[in-house]
């Protein structure tokens, strides 16, 4: 189903990433659209694919998860065949928060949090390197963040 967002689709866009909670009665009136209007504006938008889901942005220090780390990761090129395994063993494990195919020197990159950094390391060692096929893991300790995770542009 397309996709191609009008100028009150990224209105709602720009509203809903702001305030997720947003009543349709609120969003409404933000984006100037009867309430069914808009209602049946953010189905369509769910129903393509254009709004993924709603979520709490959860502070990591509160669940006692002090490191975040950033993890490139090689298949071997033997494996190449199961990377659709390698990539479901990957989604399993909850520390991983991201995780994206990329170009470069690196098959993978992850974005991975731990509650300190030996736990972190018996992540990457227990588990990341006992996935069949991995050939190499390197990882890239977060000092601070500068900016945290924002909207998408909706211009």
């Amino acid at each position: 189903m397309s996709k191609i967002l009008d100028a009150i689709d990224r209105k709602i866009l720009r509203v809903l990433q702001a305030d997720g909670r947003a009543s349709n009665i609120d969003l409404a009136a933000e984006v100037h659209l009867s309430a069914p209007q808009c209602f049946r504006r953010v189905r369509s938008l769910e129903e393509r694919g254009v709004i993924r889901g709603y979520h709490a942005a959860v502070e990591p220090a509160s669940l006692d998860l002090g490191v975040t780390a950033y993890v490139s990761l090689n298949i071997q090129s033997a494996a190449f065949a199961r990377v659709r395994l390698i990539e479901d063993e990957i989604r399993s494990y909850a520390q991983i928060l991201e995780c994206h195919s990329v170009s470069g020197d690196s098959d993978y990159l992850l974005k991975v949090v731990a509650r300190d950094l030996k736990a972190l390391s018996l992540f990457l060692t227990d588990g990341l390197m006992q996935i069949d096929g991995v050939a190499d893991v390197r990882s890239m300790i977060c000092l601070e963040e500068i900016k945290p995770p924002s909207p998408m542009p909706t211009d």
